[in-house]
């Protein structure tokens, strides 16, 4: 099977480079499940019904969210009816909305999307999300309850990450971290069989600071005083990701390898797998 995860998307520069090359990368690769990170699309913070659904129609089958999840307060609302988007399974009990997503592809196999998000040097603090994760994965076994796992874990510090990444490892087809909005080269596949990537990074413009114009976060760093609410900077944007081949027997990975396209940043374009 073939997974497709694509980064953090940022503000219109983001979005519209998804809405744009998706539905082309989807009839180049052919994945049988695309994962797209919507938590900053709606003008770099949260989400709207309106930008969720442009991304699904563009091709993802999931969208997940993160740490600005409920920036846009329509989706306190929204994301009960939505089960294809997904906010961290450790949120606190009573939260709207559900950490996982049960998916059939169009093949008849089923895979599993989780999401959770970090402790370390990111607000707002949640449940811990080893427990949390850990009881997901104990419910749904790879290879018995489904056939592939996919884990997006929205986090600050790549060591909390990485302690993710092989805590799950043999139980998970891909763990990806998004949150930092910058592509790692450390993209591979654990000793018990899966896919990880500290970082996917942003679809957004990289000439900027982090998906947003350079001017505002230039003023925070060298006077301490913020002037105006940050906004996303609006150039070409890079479409940043990464892609998984699984083993069908077993749902471990086979091959991963990372995705930047258009933009800035040098290219890395779909596997010829």
């Amino acid at each position: 099977m073939r997974l497709m995860f694509l980064g953090d998307v940022v503000g219109r520069a983001g979005r519209d480079a998804v809405c744009e090359r998706l539905p082309a990368m989807r009839e180049q690769f052919k994945p049988d499940l695309v994962v797209v990170n919507g938590e900053n699309a709606a003008h770099g913070f949260g989400i709207t019904e309106e930008i969720y659904l442009k991304l699904r129609e563009a091709g993802a089958d999931v969208v997940t969210l993160g740490n600005h999840a409920f920036d846009q307060r329509e989706a306190l609302v929204f994301i009960a009816r939505e089960e294809r988007m997904i906010r961290p399974v450790n949120w606190p009990a009573g939260c709207p909305g559900l950490g996982t997503a049960m998916v059939e592809t169009a093949l008849g196999r089923r895979v599993l999307v989780m999401q959770a998000m970090g402790r370390v040097m990111v607000e707002p603090m949640l449940d811990d999300p080893f427990p949390a994760v850990n009881r997901e994965l104990e419910a749904c076994r790879l290879g018995r309850d489904c056939d592939a796992i996919l884990v997006d874990f929205h986090a600050e510090a790549s060591s909390e990450k990485m302690a993710m990444g092989h805590f799950c490892d043999g139980r998970a087809s891909l763990v990806v971290g998004t949150h930092t909005h910058t592509p790692t080269a450390d993209h591979h596949i654990l000793a018990g069989g899966t896919a990880y990537m500290t970082d996917a990074g942003m679809c957004g413009d990289y000439d900027s600071v982090i998906g947003m114009d350079k001017a505002e976060p230039l003023q925070r760093f060298l006077r301490k005083l913020p002037v105006e609410r940050m906004k996303p900077a609006e150039g070409e944007a890079t479409v940043c990701g990464v892609v998984v081949e699984t083993d069908d027997a077993t749902g471990l990975a086979l091959r991963v390898a990372p995705v930047r396209i258009g933009g800035r940043l040098m290219q890395q374009d779909l596997p010829n797998w």
